[in-house]
């Protein structure tokens, strides 16, 4: 674990060190498109914050190949996974660059995934076999394993594409994602001795570390966005991390430790369907991909024109502000994904992954209660940010008078009618414009 959380500290701060020279480069550069009516914030704002993520993808390899278990992974006969991890990123990496200065079609863009899905199933990134409860690994053909595989890095990549709408959504629900899978796979690989889950434990920390580093910048208001490059190499990482544990999970094995084919069918109920855990990690975009293909089609619009109808544009829509809306995806995206996990579970380890998504659900409940106001005690206001704070009118302020909740709370007095002689005199005064000259002549 030790090993993981270096490469996981190093690629986080690398991400976030490199976050701002690239926003510089990217100003400089001129990677600010104009606003367009489906966006969200109000001002042009730098893109292309995929390249201090892919460099800090590069330093946390580096680490990792120096580390003594992990450095296993990067020798010859097991770097089959890693080669094929940088193939793939590569060319996703530089699609999304091009995309995010100078614009690439849809068309354009759908062609790169799929050859980037391809040189990664060359290289032996595939869906080998399938468990089956009750039957065992059921060994799929080349092709339909490549079928498989290339369908499910295309999904996955436009899926965390199209949540990248709003400030910090889309690497916060990766990051989430990310941890619970590299929670699954690390018991695969720890508990159970199954060395064929490493790659995938290595992949979920790198893609962890890659997006804390970047949300501190991508937070609203952002300073800056991933773009395409970003979002792109997020969903390839963890369609490969998926694949990579898919088909080389043998249930023998774990039948063996548990004692019970019952114990078994537990442990491996989110890889008996096809990738189901890593489907259901990223539930929310899956659904607002389908919702959006289905939309634009009955509209006889093609499905990848973009519009401003996603989920979290929905949620802006019947009031929630822009950090709210975020905050509530983030929720419904742990529950989804640590529920999930929590299947694979047994006994303690159960109770504390459902007491996880026990919380993330009542922090769901909060948050959609249109009364809440989250606001901070008195004590900590100084180091909170301004939203969080209690209204105090200046006056209280100055004289040490209690705070007010609000000025709107203070009545305000009746203006009292002016009598006869005040309104002779207010006409003797006349207004504000005689004191500078700019009346009217007569």
């Amino acid at each position: 674990m030790r090993e993981y959380l270096l490469v996981l500290f190093c690629t986080a701060a690398v991400t976030y060190l490199l976050t701002g020279p690239v926003r510089k480069f990217a100003i400089m550069a001129g990677a600010m498109p104009a606003v367009r009516a489906r966006d969200v914030h109000r001002e042009p704002t730098p893109r292309l914050g995929g390249i201090a993520m892919f460099g800090g993808l590069c330093a946390g390899l580096l680490v990792a190949s120096h580390l003594h278990n992990l450095g296993n992974l990067f020798r010859d006969g097991n770097s089959s996974d890693i080669r094929a991890l940088l193939s793939g990123v590569g060319i996703m990496w530089v699609l999304g660059v091009l995309d995010d200065k100078w614009g690439v079609d849809a068309l354009v863009k759908l062609g790169g995934q799929m050859i980037a899905a391809g040189v990664m199933v060359y290289q032996g990134i595939t869906v080998i076999s399938l468990p089956v409860p009750g039957i065992g690994p059921v060994a799929l053909s080349p092709t339909l394993g490549m079928v498989i595989t290339v369908a499910l890095v295309v999904v996955m990549v436009n899926a965390v594409n199209f949540i990248d709408g709003l400030d910090g959504l889309a690497g916060g629900m990766v990051c989430i994602a990310a941890m619970a899978f590299f929670l699954y796979s690390y018991r695969l690989w720890y508990v159970y001795q199954i060395s064929e889950a490493q790659p995938a434990v290595l992949f979920s920390a790198l893609l962890i570390g890659m997006c804390l580093g970047f949300l501190p910048h991508n937070l609203h208001p952002a300073r800056i966005f991933m773009g395409d490059s970003g979002s792109m190499m997020l969903g390839l990482m963890l369609a490969v991390a998926a694949v990579s544990v898919t088909g080389r999970v043998d249930p023998d094995l774990i039948t063996a430790q548990a004692g019970s084919r019952t114990a078994t069918t537990h442990i491996l109920v989110p890889i008996y369907m096809p990738l189901l855990l890593p489907l259901a990690v990223i539930a929310l975009p899956l659904a607002d991909l389908v919702l959006a293909v289905v939309r634009r089609s009955w509209a006889g619009r093609s499905p990848f024109a973009a519009d401003k109808k996603h989920l979290h544009h929905r949620l802006l829509e019947i009031g929630h502000s822009h950090s709210r809306a975020v905050l509530i995806m983030y929720f419904w995206a742990a529950l989804i994904a640590f529920g999930t996990v929590a299947f694979s579970v047994t006994n303690t380890g159960r109770t504390v992954v459902l007491a996880c998504a026990g919380f993330c659900l009542i922090g769901l409940v909060v948050l959609l209660l249109p009364w809440f106001r989250p606001k901070a005690p008195a004590a900590v206001q100084a180091f909170v940010p301004p939203r969080y704070r209690k209204a105090v009118s200046a006056r209280a302020a100055q004289a040490g008078a209690p705070a007010v909740e609000s000025v709107e709370a203070v009545p305000a007095e009746p203006m009292a009618e002016l009598s006869a002689r005040d309104q002779e005199l207010l006409g003797r005064l006349g207004t504000g414009a005689h004191a500078v000259g700019d009346h009217p002549k007569n």
